[in-house]
């Protein structure tokens, strides 16, 4: 837990979900310096807050929870199901009610008026030009559009973004290497309906994925393609049993599951991810792919949370060694310590990683075992499978 010190009060605040062995913070300077400004500490006047406050990209609820106890009910839209719930913790750990705040996705329709537009720039520019697009109709020409963002992830092309989609865009001087970003809404500007979701087809090289369709909304990872690694999994993918009850971890567009599903027709599969594209991107590959009466499930969740212990035969999981711009192991060990919760005896956990992340290390101290699969120079393929009768 870290606290953060704002004109209106701390506030502790964690990440979701909270890891005593994660040290990462749950607010940044960009977070502060955004606060600042709105409190008037930046030289500007305070910015009136009595109106509807949309806040976009709010990585782990430190901007509503402060914004929610000075605010009208401010409006969260995030990609991110683990950064909703961490907004709903810290909302309670600040002595405020559930309904403090009101907590939308990416996916939900947005307000339809916004008089403050506070925009966490994400690390996905694709994102970031769905979102202005998608609430560019609730701008007016009062509106008050500010982003914020680490020097590090505001670059020409993300004020290109804002200015095309909302108007004359400027930026601040930085401050503890965040930056600020002013844009003012210029009623003559119609950015027209969102270019995204995309849809490809991948080629005969794509092995148990050839021929498929793929769907991708905006913000998952490796949007415009088929990223290498998922590409080498696919040439190394199991198939499943008629019956197998098959999870698709962390399953980004779906197109592991989909392959098994299309392959093994009379396997259920189960898509979980923590980012609610990925989530409509996988149940999307999913229906232009799928066989009719083919059994699915479309779960936007933490890891294996939500998935009955010893209720799974096969695990297919990519996880990602990377929260935001930090590199963290934590969700690959969360999501191994699911898997073996969530497999049967006898039941197997299929992962693809970078090989220098050393996966099979982890996987031998949790499930005894770890084979390889196969490999090439970047990336590994392991199985491993879950003991007991």
């Amino acid at each position: 837990m870290n606290r953060l010190s704002t004109s209106w009060g701390a506030y502790d605040l964690t990440r979701f979900p909270q890891d005593p062995r994660d040290q990462l913070r749950a607010w940044s300077a960009a977070d502060a310096y955004l606060l600042r400004h709105l409190a008037g500490e930046e030289g500007a006047p305070a910015l009136d807050l009595s109106g509807t406050v949309a806040v976009v990209g709010d990585r782990w609820g430190a901007l509503t929870t402060v914004l929610a106890g000075h605010a009208r009910v401010p409006v969260q839209i995030t990609d991110s199901f683990l950064a909703q719930q961490a907004t709903r913790a810290n909302l309670a750990r600040a002595g405020l009610a559930p309904d403090a705040a009101r907590l939308l996705t990416t996916g939900d329709t947005p307000p339809a008026r916004i008089d403050v537009l506070l925009v966490r720039v994400p690390k996905s520019l694709a994102l970031l030009e769905d979102q202005l697009h998608r609430l560019a109709p609730a701008l007016h020409e009062g509106t008050v559009v500010v982003g914020t963002g680490m020097v590090t992830e505001i670059h020409t092309s993300t004020l290109e973004l804002f200015e095309r989609l909302v108007g004359p865009t400027k930026t601040s001087l930085a401050r503890q290497k965040a930056r600020l970003v002013f844009s003012t809404p210029d009623p003559a500007r119609t950015p027209g309906p969102s270019p995204w979701p995309t849809t490809y087809t991948l080629a005969d090289d794509a092995g148990a994925g050839a021929g498929l369709t793929v769907v991708n909304h905006a913000g998952i990872f490796c949007a415009d393609r088929l990223d290498i690694g998922t590409r080498f999994f696919l040439k190394h993918l199991p198939r499943a049993r008629a019956g197998a009850h098959v999870v698709d971890l962390g399953c980004g567009n779906g197109v592991l599951g989909t392959a098994v599903s299309v392959a093994e027709p009379d396997a259920a599969v189960t898509f979980i991810d923590e980012s609610f594209p990925a989530v409509a991107s996988a149940e999307a590959t999913f229906r232009a792919n799928a066989a009719e009466g083919a059994k699915a499930h479309f779960v936007a969740g933490d890891a294996l949370a939500a998935v009955p212990p010893g209720s799974v035969d096969l695990v297919l999981n990519n996880p990602p060694f990377h929260s935001h711009q930090a590199t963290t192991g934590a969700t690959a060990r969360r999501m191994f310590g699911g898997a073996r919760a969530a497999l049967r005896p006898g039941g197997e956990l299929w992962v693809i990683g970078n090989r220098h992340l050393g996966y099979h290390v982890k996987l031998r101290k949790l499930f005894g075992n770890a084979e390889v699969v196969a490999s090439d120079p970047k990336f590994v393929v392991l199985r491993a499978v879950k003991g007991g009768n």
